[in-house]
């Protein structure tokens, strides 16, 4: 993935594909957890998160307490000490621990994550497409375009669909 040749499509193509989604969330086909299935996996079987990692280099997730537990016995500290080392109490109402650092401190110079059996939920789940009804994310999806790859190719190959088959 080259990230120059994603952050110049993203640029020319973001409005577009925002003008998109806020549309999607007035108007939303019957089908579309079925046109989110499809396409998501039509996307996935052409996109490799390894080629590019853009969201462990652009982004941090948030860490629950439950990460926060886990990781640290994985790397032998305690709670305590990890959060000390790694982590920020984010302010706002939210509080939320996130990583000092970006890119994340645990993304290996091979884009793999080491220590991707522990990894915190935030990224095992992200880029977030299975959350349902999809419509209800796309506020998430409008942040991720600008930083994922496979969001981008989403939202893009939905836009298509959902205007060639429905009347919109």
């Amino acid at each position: 993935m080259k990230l120059k040749e994603f952050n110049r499509k993203t640029e020319a193509q973001r409005q577009e594909l925002v003008s998109f989604l806020q549309k999607l969330d007035e108007i939303v086909p019957e089908e579309m957890p079925q046109l989110v299935a499809e396409e998501d996996a039509a996307m996935w079987a052409e996109t490799d998160c390894l080629s590019c990692a853009n969201c462990c280099k652009k982004m941090t997730p948030t860490f629950t307490p439950e990460d926060v537990n886990r990781i640290a016995a994985h790397l032998s500290m305690t709670a305590e000490a990890f959060r000390k080392k790694w982590l920020y109490k984010e302010k706002g109402a939210a509080g939320d621990w996130m990583n000092k650092s970006i890119p994340c401190q645990f993304l290996g110079s091979d884009n793999k994550c080491n220590i991707y059996e522990v990894r915190p939920e935030d990224c095992a789940a992200f880029p977030h497409h299975h959350k349902q009804p999809f419509d209800n994310y796309n506020d998430t999806f409008t942040q991720n375009l600008s930083y994922c790859p496979a969001t981008y190719n989403l939202v893009q190959r939905l836009k298509k669909r959902v205007e060639k088959e429905y009347e919109w």
